[in-house]
């Protein structure tokens, strides 16, 4: 089962970026190959501070996780 995230982008660079959630909590996230957006556009969701949706999983061994694909949300 798919797990979904939504927050602010607050820190981006190249494939990585922070989503912080609405409770505050900042969450590492690491852009997924075949997640369809291009480590070049986080820096703009960044400056934006763009509201975003998430769906991921647990990366192995890491901290972090990897996003499957990104949206922006309503």
């Amino acid at each position: 089962m798919p797990k979904f995230m939504e927050g602010v982008v607050t820190v981006a660079q190249e494939g990585r970026f922070q989503l912080t959630d609405d409770h505050g909590v900042g969450h590492l996230f690491i852009l997924g190959h075949l997640c369809g957006t291009e480590p070049g556009c986080l820096p703009a969701l960044q400056r934006r501070q763009a509201r975003i949706r998430v769906k991921y999983a647990a990366a192995p061994n890491m901290i972090a996780y990897v996003a499957h694909a990104i949206s922006e949300a309503a």
